[in-house]
């Protein structure tokens, strides 16, 4: 993994293999600080659009677009977590997803319902894909009145912690049976970026992560709702046939760290293209623009998939 070692303050990075894992590990300095719950970040560098996507208040999306481009835009599809429940929303999203227009990217930061407010197994999923299907047309004209043009074979998902494991499982809606939620996508996905993703759900619950997160999630454990655990679960879904790039901190004590290193072993046995990226701080600071575990993504971006 190449290193432009400059942005984000990045001081240091050692590619490690470990067990057969591409591991990433940086160093952070010490005048960076992770963020808390509600991040800060820059500006937008582009003009935001709200796009909805269903009558429900949390079906809807924000769309920020390059003020210019040369050519059709990639698009970056940002997915914030919570456990997906209705304490947290997409405002969660806002600080990275504002730093991507400023790098080439369409930023489509994607609010749906959660648990609490009529979300859980199977409308979460619903909405994940009917968001990022949006692209296909209201997504595309918003570009096109913008004289842009939107590259819908470009298209990367970048979630953290829960939002992780729904943009990994956006990742396998090409192959789900007829009729499970999310099949038949009108837009594919090209490559994974999971922050601190939960990746595999039956840990999840086994675990008890986040409060019984997962079976509140699919209302029930994996002995109770099988076929859920199986349909949901990203590392049911190996190989997933795109880069993933999973990034964790190594002091994370809300999802482990196991969850990326488990989901990136079996993404490597089953033939993907994955690696893993590990980082000092705790669980929130893969979402601080600031953070070097930014820089990281943004230049694995460039690498892989620009």
């Amino acid at each position: 993994m190449k290193s432009r070692g400059t942005r984000a303050g990045l001081t240091r990075r050692e590619i490690l293999t470990v067990g057969g894992l591409s591991v990433a590990t940086v160093a952070v300095g010490h005048g960076l600080t992770g963020c808390g719950r509600e991040p800060t970040g820059p500006a937008h560098d582009g003009h935001v659009q709200t796009l909805r996507y269903g009558s429900d208040a949390s079906q809807f999306v924000e769309l920020t677009l390059p003020e210019s481009a040369t050519g059709p835009v990639p698009v970056a599809v940002v997915i914030h977590g919570g456990f997906w429940r209705s304490a947290y929303g997409l405002e969660l999203g806002r600080p990275l997803a504002g730093t991507l227009p400023g790098q080439g990217w369409a930023a489509l930061n994607i609010e749906y319902r959660r648990v609490g407010n009529g979300g859980g197994y199977p409308a979460t999923l619903i909405d994940v894909a009917l968001a990022i299907d949006l692209l296909a047309d209201a997504g595309q004209a918003a570009a096109r009145d913008s004289d842009l043009e939107l590259d819908l074979e470009t298209v990367v998902t970048i979630g953290h912690s829960a939002g992780g494991h729904l943009a990994a499982w956006a990742a396998t809606r090409t192959g789900q049976d007829a009729g499970s939620p999310g099949a038949a996508p009108r837009v594919g996905v090209s490559a994974v970026v999971s922050q601190a993703g939960v990746l595999d759900l039956r840990a999840c619950a086994r675990e008890g992560l986040g409060d019984g997160a997962a079976q509140a999630f699919l209302a029930g454990g994996p002995d109770d709702v099988p076929d859920r655990y199986e349909q949901a679960s990203p590392i049911e879904w190996l190989p997933l046939g795109v880069p993933t790039l999973c990034v964790h901190a190594s002091q994370d004590a809300n999802v482990p760290i196991s969850q990326s290193e488990d989901f990136v072993a079996a993404a490597l046995a089953a033939g993907d293209d994955a690696e893993l990226v590990t980082v000092e701080g705790d669980h929130f600071v893969v979402i601080d623009p600031e953070h070097p575990s930014w820089s990281l993504v943004l230049d694995w971006l460039d690498r892989v998939v620009g």
